[in-house]
């Protein structure tokens, strides 16, 4: 069977860029640091890991790792990350993208 014949028990990175407005970064963290433990034990996740860019301290990198499509699309609807988007809107610029594994 081949990966787009079964693609919702193939696993799903996500690279999420959050690049901070102007005077964002502070609050953008706080609430990072509230949404991640929570995201962490959200069936389905295998990573979400936040780093940060030492050149360019407001751009924010989520490098995440679900197990499923379907544990992504759930994941787009939990308290965690419902409330978090609300947080980062407007005071950040997000480009998200989502990757499948090739081999």
């Amino acid at each position: 069977m081949s990966q787009s014949d079964n693609s919702s028990v193939t696993a799903v990175a996500v690279v999420a860029s959050i690049t901070a407005h102007e005077g964002q970064l502070d609050t953008l963290l706080a609430a990072l640091r509230e949404a991640v433990p929570a995201v962490r034990e959200e069936p389905g996740c295998e990573a979400y890991v936040l780093h940060q860019d030492p050149a360019r301290p407001e751009r924010l990198v989520m490098i995440e790792r679900w197990s499923s499509a379907q544990d992504l699309e759930r994941h787009a609807q939990a308290p965690a990350f419902v409330k978090l988007a609300a947080q980062l809107r407007g005071r950040a610029t997000l480009d998200i993208v989502k990757l499948t594994p090739l081999i």
